[in-house]
């Protein structure tokens, strides 16, 4: 680096989507000034291998599938969006993020949109910050299953999911709460 010259910036590790619902990468997880200050209490790991937040009370859920078209994250989107909603509701914010914050987080946030928030596939993935780029494998199968869901027309409160969807069983999805301190 020349004398002079300020090292080039990294671009935040998160951004927002819509009001209370923020994307990013891995490293968003370790930005705990940052998730405290946008007010992120929830934290959703999509993925088996990257790390939890760091963040001291923050409620983590991890939805363990790898970024391949084989993984069944059709099986994990309600629970996993209703739990976000819970969250919104008591007053938080929730970041979702994956490895490179593009594919399996892009693809909750689009369900999450679709079911809470009431948009269709289409206005879901036309957010403007940042444009949500699921890729074509089973991601895309699943978010289009979503669409054709007879709940999406009418979205139900989350104590109505989870008893009318027929995946709830299978979610697989672990919530964890860092103490305070720790």
């Amino acid at each position: 680096m020349e004398l002079g010259r300020a090292p080039p910036c990294a671009p935040p590790p998160f951004a927002r989507v819509a009001p209370a619902l923020f994307i990013g990468s891995a490293r968003a997880a370790g930005a705990s000034e940052l998730l405290a200050r946008t007010g992120v209490t929830l934290c959703v790991n999509v993925s088996r291998q990257q790390p939890g937040p760091r963040a001291p009370g923050m409620v983590a859920l991890r939805v363990p599938v790898f970024d391949d078209p084989a993984e069944d994250l059709l099986a994990h989107l309600e629970p996993t969006c209703a739990t976000m909603e819970a969250a919104v509701r008591a007053g938080g914010a929730c970041l979702v993020y994956c490895k490179n914050g593009r594919s399996r987080s892009a693809a909750v946030c689009t369900a999450y949109l679709m079911r809470h928030r009431g948009l269709s596939l289409a206005q879901a993935f036309e957010q403007d910050t940042p444009p949500l780029d699921p890729h074509r494998g089973c991601v895309s199968e699943a978010l289009q299953d979503l669409a054709s869901s007879p709940l999406q027309a009418h979205p139900l409160p989350c104590s109505t999911w989870l008893t009318h969807s027929s995946h709830s069983c299978q979610a697989g999805i672990n919530i964890e709460s860092n103490a305070e301190g720790e």
